[in-house]
């Protein structure tokens, strides 16, 4: 070898660890830089015999599906359980002191009380405010029932607002990628900033990629719907303002194609879009039907009926803006909106609360205690009687179609827990999940200081050998001028 192939031999030593210097010191500097990926500067031979530095991005491709589908389901299943603790919040949380239930149980007790002593005006008095309690509890949670779907549609609809707002985003770092590999100049960037709007689209909606081969990527949901394919795809949604019963909330439409709702408690749904329209569609709509079903009941329990026929109930105790006994066994939409006790039994009102046990509030047809006796308990013996009475409910709803007014009510809550105590272990198996497809793919393409520092010292020691080539050159060259 001679002295001239010594010497461009080493500096091209040189240049090529001044290369891999700047690639660990990027890596060392991004090591806590959300989805940076690291690379690695390989020394590559020509075919000449020369040795150049070619740039390699750690991808990993099958590592990265795993942890887009992980965190999409994560999100998916973190968007329900939210959703479903919105719902047991309006009962009071984990005692369910302000459950529909509760209250009637405690009007069970009260007209008990009042029906071992109807002389005692008091009991009346608290009987009557009792059924306020409940009637309060109705409406109360019909109301917070349909503000957890107005939350639930502005959240689709800021979600649907970041998912075009990321898509236009991905257009410009697409091109950007495209135009990098043409022009032969490094693209990693660009192409990071692509992945991590990736996995930002991912949490919105479950998504799979395909790459081309000049660098373009094209976009699907898992569906199979393009989200993006040279533009993006039109997503459009449609918010309400408010919702009542029977009112359906508008779909998210994805290239056209509707977005389907997450089913279960172990939800279906990928992403947070999908979690939002099953709270606001199925889990709360169902709710309310329950809560229906249940003031429903609680109007036919308490009706009056003329004294001569026991025929032609109107409503009693409690009553609804419609104003009338509603038919057996089917569901009145919205019917707990309006849910309340007669003015006719408060006081406050300008109501009597003695009529619990004498009736009449009807006319006279349904007066039971036409002489007025203090001690009558007819009535009032009838109503405790009738928390023990099974009555048909509406089957559509979801719960049993055969039970007394508090079993029911309990069985409300008890589907809400069962779907709760679903989705919480999905919960927590899913974030795990999505917690180690992240930390793999890290693992495999995220920066190792230990490993960055221990090439910053390889590289050191081959800057050392070829500055030490050099200057050995360098003083051959010096000798070989001294003897001419």
């Amino acid at each position: 070898m001679t002295l001239s192939t010594t010497m461009n031999t080493a500096n091209g030593i040189l240049g090529n660890s001044s290369t891999q210097s700047q690639v660990v010191s990027k890596n060392i500097s991004n090591s806590q830089t959300v989805g940076y990926v690291k690379r690695d500067a390989v020394t590559v031979v020509n075919a000449t015999g020369g040795s150049t530095v070619k740039i390699i991005r750690a991808e990993d491709v099958v590592l990265q599906k795993q942890m887009l589908t992980g965190q999409s389901t994560a999100e998916g299943q973190a968007t329900l359980n939210k959703g479903l603790d919105q719902l047991k919040a309006l009962l009071g949380g984990n005692d369910y002191d302000l459950a529909p239930s509760t209250y009637i149980s405690k009007l069970q007790t009260a007209l008990q009380s009042y029906a071992a002593q109807p002389s005692e005006t008091t009991l009346a008095q608290t009987a009557v405010s009792t059924a306020q309690d409940l009637a309060n509890s109705i409406t109360a949670t019909s109301q917070g029932i349909a503000k957890i779907r107005v939350q639930a549609d502005t959240d689709i609809k800021g979600g649907v607002d970041s998912l075009n707002d990321l898509l236009s985003q991905f257009m410009t770092v697409n091109e950007a990628v495209i135009k990098a590999k043409a022009a032969g100049e490094d693209p990693n960037d660009a192409l990071d900033r692509r992945d991590k709007l990736v996995s930002d689209i991912s949490k919105l909606v479950g998504v799979s990629k395909t790459e081309r081969p000049n660098g373009d990527m094209a976009l699907y949901t898992n569906e199979g719907t393009v989200l993006f394919d040279k533009i993006p795809r039109s997503i459009t949604f449609d918010p309400r303002g408010s919702y009542g019963a029977g009112i359906a909330g508008n779909s998210v439409y994805i290239d056209g194609v509707p977005l389907k709702a997450g089913v279960g408690g172990n939800t279906s749904a990928q992403g947070s879009l999908a979690a939002n329209l099953q709270i606001r569609d199925t889990i709360a709509p169902q709710f309310e039907q329950q809560l229906d079903e249940t003031s429903r009941s609680l109007i036919s329990m308490f009706s009056e009926k003329e004294k001569a026929t026991g025929n032609n109930p109107m409503p009693g105790l409690f009553t609804w803006q419609n104003g009338t006994t509603p038919p057996a066994g089917a569901l009145q939409p919205g019917i707990s909106a309006t849910f309340a006790v007669n003015p006719a039994y408060v006081k406050e009102q300008g109501g009597d609360p003695v009529r619990l046990r004498d009736g009449g509030v009807n006319g006279a047809l349904y007066k039971w205690n036409t002489d007025n006796t203090a001690s009558y308990s007819t009535l009032l013996n009838g109503y405790v009687a009738a928390f023990d009475t099974k009555v048909g409910f509406d089957a559509t709803v979801g719960l049993e179609s055969s039970a007394t007014v508090g079993k029911y009510a309990a069985s409300s809550v008890g589907w809400l827990e069962a779907y709760r105590s679903t989705a919480d272990s999905a919960n927590e198996t899913k974030a795990a999940l999505s917690q180690r497809a992240t930390e793999a793919y890290q693992n495999k393409t995220g920066v190792s200081l230990d490993e960055e520092l221990s090439k910053m010292l390889d590289i050191e020691q081959s800057y050392k050998a070829s500055a030490k080539l050099i200057s050995t050159v360098d003083e051959m060259l010096k000798s070989l001028l001294g003897i001419a």
